[in-house]
């Protein structure tokens, strides 16, 4: 079954990949509901990319657990569901492909049933994306209500011609997007069932659920606000710059006082998604296309976090930081690829993260966000402090056994395959931004 799945990923990705470089290909609307378009693609390489790689470090890590068959078809009805948000622009069809993309993941990260925390992360996570879920059909009901369409672009078009006399509900249909949306992107302050359920969750699950459906949450996010809701952006961009504040600061301080490698990458993870949402508060074309660029950047470091300490917890049966103590000795290859992945995840100058940010960064001085900008270069330097005590542990700490130990070969591969896009991306990104422009004006 890993193998079956497997060969339809990749022929997916392909598929996306090779349409998506079409520069000339115009949109291709099916039955005014779903649009195959550059951002939609865009997305669907992301998520399909993602997944392969979830998929090759499940057929280790997954080697000796139950439910094998339920495992790989739930991540197929996932993925297929997360692309399904990016294609929506019909507000129903964004709601049936959000719960499409949703319920598998709840399964997954309960799938060990034997084990009471990955039970406990289940129904956190269950629980609040249930409220999330009611959030935004109730938003979707009253953008229905004052436009009388759901479909995304028509109720732009309503919302322009009609303006002020829709505003009270409109903006508290906003408020109601931000809340359901919130939740599965991990703003603040609908974050807190994350480091309880990437905990819980197979190490695996917690990447793609960090990589995969996060940002299923945003492409989810930018289709309404930039599109549908665009007329309203001097209201909701400025909720996104407090909460993008919020988000970035919030996940940092939380990462600094964790002793567990897989929460502190869940707080870490929390404020990557207020980095991103500077893009939302300078919502230019810079600063979407700024948003898409992180977003990519995003999904390749943090999942390769997630793969690393998937490979640490089956070589040394550890998430506590104190065992990651000399890894750089017992699993070279394995600390080189996550230490890669960590000083990208700070910003560090010339991985992948720094170039995303500088461009969402200037994008908030070009709004004349200034103490927004501040406030992400002061975050970013912040967060050093976390990822270089990992970091530290890892090469300066002696560990009780010096002993190498053999590193899982398809974990190695991918965390190569992660860490050389990683450096590719961060020393050649003009033409990687120069596609997320393009995304970003079509849209």
């Amino acid at each position: 079954m890993p193998y079956w799945t497997l060969a339809a990923l990749l022929i997916s990705l392909g598929s996306a990949s090779g349409m998506l470089l079409q520069t000339q290909r115009q949109p291709l609307f099916l039955y005014d509901v779903l649009v195959v378009d550059p951002f939609s693609l865009f997305f669907a390489v992301v998520f399909l990319f993602i997944s392969v790689l979830v998929n090759v470090t499940s057929i280790s890590y997954m080697r000796q657990g139950d439910n094998q068959l339920a495992y790989y078809d739930l991540l197929l009805f996932s993925t297929f569901g997360m692309m399904l948000v990016a294609l929506s622009v019909d507000l129903v069809v964004l709601f049936i492909s959000w719960e499409l993309m949703s319920v598998p993941t709840y399964v997954l990260t309960g799938i060990r049933k034997k084990d009471p925390a990955s039970n406990e992360a289940a129904v956190k996570y269950f629980l609040t994306s249930a409220l999330s879920s009611g959030l935004v059909i109730y938003a979707i009901s009253l953008v229905f209500g004052v436009t009388r369409s759901t479909n995304i672009i028509t109720v732009s078009e309503t919302l322009l011609s009609q303006n002020l006399l829709l505003k009270p509900l409109t903006v508290l249909a906003i408020a109601l997007f931000v809340a359901g949306f919130g939740m599965k992107v991990a703003a603040v302050p609908f974050h807190m069932w994350i480091p309880d359920a990437y905990e819980g969750a197979p190490t695996t699950i917690a990447a793609l659920l960090a990589a995969g459906t996060k940002s299923g949450g945003f492409a989810a996010l930018l289709r309404v606000f930039a599109v549908s809701l665009v007329f309203f952006r001097g209201d909701w961009s400025a909720i996104f710059a407090v909460v993008a504040l919020l988000t970035m600061t919030l996940g940092n301080v939380g990462a600094l006082m964790q002793k567990s490698f897989t929460r502190l990458l869940a707080y870490s993870s929390i404020a990557q998604s207020g980095y991103i949402m500077i893009g939302l508060a300078a919502p230019t074309a810079f600063g979407i296309a700024g948003a898409l660029f992180h977003i990519l950047n995003y999904s390749i470091m943090k999942s390769a976090a997630f793969f690393a300490a998937a490979a640490v917890l089956m070589t040394l049966s550890t998430t506590d930081l104190a065992g990651y103590s000399g890894l750089g000795k017992r699993m070279p290859y394995t600390a080189f690829a996550l230490s890669l992945s960590l000083l990208a995840l700070a910003g560090v100058p010339p991985l992948n993260g720094f170039m995303s940010k500088l461009v969402l960064f200037t994008a908030a001085i070009d709004s004349h966000l200034y103490w927004l900008a501040l406030a992400g270069v002061l975050n970013s330097a912040f967060s050093l402090a976390y990822y270089g005590w990992v970091i530290k542990r890892m090469y300066l700490d002696d560990p009780p056994n010096m002993a190498a130990v053999k590193e899982p070969r398809l974990f190695v591969g991918v965390l190569a395959l992660s860490s050389a896009i990683i450096i590719l991306i961060g020393v050649y990104p003009e033409p990687f931004f120069s596609l997320m422009l393009r995304i970003a004006t079509g849209l």
